[in-house]
């Protein structure tokens, strides 16, 4: 194990997380505005609440994956490269309502600060966030021009830098989808794993609602399912990597990596109805595979 990976299991690692796309949404008519778009209910969000969400199309296909942050005005983290066009998104709905959206991606940067002595290295300043890394974790947002000053305020709190490398482990052994690898704008929301968090059933119309809930009530399941897969044998399966059970394309690979934990590859990818219970054997590009679920690495 890597210092910064087992940082982020037994004490804290810092994150640097600044290449995010960050757009602040303003005005009385804000919530409102967002809550028509996204799938989650912010409107119930207190204030240094925040929530998973997504924005879709009509189809409920995925088009950004976001976490959305009230911190008086509304903030929403996206995808890295993708800020501008968030701000593009939200703008094209943007009609009457009291509302001013500016993209912040160039002003502001981040840390994340994950491990069980997260809250204690972030101290006041870390905001609770989603468990992307599947330990406590911690946002601190930022400017530009304080980042490193608060890189080595963590430092001297005990953290270790952390790297892209044992951030992409960490996220593939909790089972957490990322846009690029593991979503993109064909994907229907409801197939992607963790999805129920990021969705609300009981707030008012959004864009999409139609079809995921005639997806709940109708059909019952999705026909593909986001899951883990623990490799049997051989190294990680490139990403692409097709999914066979008895001859016949099941499913597809969209993320991979050696788990430390496991002593094993570990991979993340889509698999169709009647073939994601746990404990199914699949070929993975002729290596074995068996499906485990979600998260990969408990």
């Amino acid at each position: 194990m890597t210092p910064d990976y087992q940082a982020a299991l037994t004490g804290a690692a810092v994150f640097d997380r600044a290449n995010a796309g960050r757009v602040v949404v303003t005005g009385p008519d804000a919530a409102m505005f967002l809550g028509n778009l996204c799938t989650n209910d912010i409107k119930s969000l207190a204030d240094g609440q925040g929530c998973e969400a997504y924005f879709c199309n009509p189809t409920a296909k995925v088009q950004f994956q976001t976490w959305i942050l009230r911190a008086g005005d509304y903030w929403i983290e996206t995808t890295p490269g993708r800020g501008e066009e968030l701000y593009q998104y939200l703008d094209r709905y943007l009609i009457s309502e009291r509302v001013e959206i500016v993209d912040r991606t160039a002003e502001f940067c981040e840390f994340h600060v994950a491990g069980p002595k997260a809250a204690e290295v972030a101290g006041r300043s870390g905001r609770p966030t989603a468990n992307p890394l599947g330990v406590p974790g911690f946002d601190i947002w930022h400017h530009f021009e304080a980042a490193g000053t608060e890189r080595d305020r963590l430092l001297a709190a005990g953290a270790v830098m952390g790297t892209p490398e044992t951030w992409e482990t960490l996220r593939i052994e909790a089972g957490t989808p990322v846009w690029g690898p593991d979503i993109d704008a064909s994907r229907f929301v409801m197939e992607v794993g963790n999805a129920a968090r990021a969705v609300s059933y009981t707030k008012g119309c959004y864009l999409g609602q139609e079809p995921i809930v005639m997806a709940r009530d109708r059909a019952g399941h999705v026909n593909r399912l986001f899951t883990g897969l623990k490799v049997l044998d051989g190294g990680p399966p490139p990403a692409g990597t097709r999914l066979l059970r008895d001859g016949a394309e099941v499913g597809i690979v969209t993320s991979s990596c050696q788990s430390p934990r496991l002593g094993m590859p570990v991979a993340l990818g889509y698999v169709r109805w009647k073939h994601h219970e746990p404990g199914t054997r699949l070929d993975a590009g002729g290596q074995p595979v068996e499906v485990i679920g979600l998260p990969p690495v408990k």
